[in-house]
Parts: C-alpha cells; sequence; structure tokens
C-alpha cells in the first residue's frame, strides 16, 4: 500500500468527498486530489492536521505515517 492509497482509504472511512476532507482538514481540494493521485504528498503541517483528523475519528494513523516517513527517505 502507498501513502495515496491510505489517505483515500481514511477519507472513504468518515465517508467524505476530496472536497469535503479538504475542507476537514483546511487544505484545498486539489491538494487532497493530488496526495490520494501520487502526485505530491502532505508536508509536516498537513500530517500533523491528518493525524488530529484520525484521532478524532478514532482511525488509525499509525500506517499512513511510517508509509509517509518511508517515502520521505525516497526524495
Amino acid at each position: 500500500m502507498t501513502y495515496s492509497e491510505e489517505i483515500k482509504k481514511i477519507r472513504r472511512k468518515c465517508f467524505l468527498s476530496q472536497e469535503a476532507f479538504g475542507r476537514e482538514l483546511d487544505v484545498s481540494f486539489s491538494s487532497i486530489n493530488r496526495w490520494e493521485g501520487g502526485k505530491s504528498r502532505p508536508n509536516m503541517s498537513a500530517m500533523k492536521k491528518i493525524k488530529e483528523f484520525c484521532e478524532k475519528h478514532n482511525l488509525d494513523f499509525s500506517v499512513l505515517e511510517e508509509l509517509w516517513m518511508q517515502t520521505g527517505k525516497e526524495d
């Protein structure tokens, strides 16, 4: 699994569109779209927002965190 797939999984578990998920995280729809498409990855600030979202909704953040860390080493 990739960080892109994990972000999509988190969003879908809460039955949110990309636009609604972006509003929850205070980022643009296009950011969510690029993350899920693997065209870009969330920065540290966005990852903190995703972590807070996961904690609020009782979702596992550890998989995304690990995948994001691994991807960062390749850049």
